[in-house]
């Protein structure tokens, strides 16, 4: 592959955005990606306190009503990526990675996945802890506690065989996220296992741009570009 043809990737971290607004730069950047208006792109970023519903639409499994939402100031969204029900918030780092699937017109979807869920753990590993899969759910693990939740959109392409993903995942950061918004929801409607965070496991704590910063690497190795931007805050938005 020559130069004028190098797949190029722009890595863009966002301290915070809220949710709504940054579903539309996902929405605005997919279409340019289809286009060709603007390269690839790796979202990473902060959301205020936020519930999101996949289409797996399972609204039993938020356990507050909308009075109960408002006193301890969480978003509710409906959207269109797969899985249940999530928690975003401050200390998670959230991946939104907007990425041409099918060159060829071959697609493997699953193998998307599977190379979401190996960044995160070979990152893990680069902490001395194991992370795994659990055959029946999608996500990184630590033990029988869930760290890295993940649900995306295969959007598909209209000028080019195949398809541009969006949504992507979400990496519990910081000690005692479980307790600030995984309690008032069945996360991904699972009862049987709980929820951790990089530093319980690490036993220090951590900087979310330091984690943005150190898992770009390992996003690079599973998802290879010949041409990659630095590390950029162009969009900052802190609300």
């Amino acid at each position: 592959m020559n130069n004028t043809d190098a797949r190029e990737l722009e890595i863009l971290y966002i301290p915070l955005m809220e949710y709504g607004a940054a579903w539309e730069l996902q929405k605005e950047s997919v279409h340019a990606i289809d286009t060709g208006e603007q390269p690839e792109r790796l979202i990473l970023l902060q959301h205020p306190p936020t519930y999101t519903i996949g289409s797996q639409n399972h609204p039993e499994h938020l356990l507050l009503n909308g009075e109960q939402l408002k006193e301890k100031g969480i978003a509710l969204f409906e959207i269109d990526r797969g899985g249940d029900i999530t928690y975003h918030g401050p200390g998670q780092l959230v991946g939104y990675p907007l990425l041409k699937l099918g060159e060829e017109g071959k697609v493997d979807l699953h193998e998307y996945l599977r190379s979401l869920e190996a960044v995160i753990i070979d990152y893990l590993a680069s902490y001395g802890i194991v992370g795994d899969r659990k055959p029946e759910y999608t996500g990184v693990w630590v033990g029988d506690k869930k760290i890295c939740a993940i649900g995306v959109k295969f959007n598909k392409s209209k000028l080019r065989r195949g398809f541009i993903t969006s949504h992507g995942f979400a990496f519990n950061v910081s000690e005692g996220i479980a307790e600030k918004g995984f309690q008032g929801i069945i996360p991904c409607g699972i009862t049987e296992y709980g929820v951790t965070s990089l530093e319980e496991c690490a036993g220090r704590m951590f900087e979310l741009e330091e984690v943005a910063r150190e898992l770009v690497p390992h996003f690079l190795k599973h998802f290879p570009y010949e041409k990659h931007s630095s590390f950029s805050s162009s969009l900052e938005v802190d609300q």
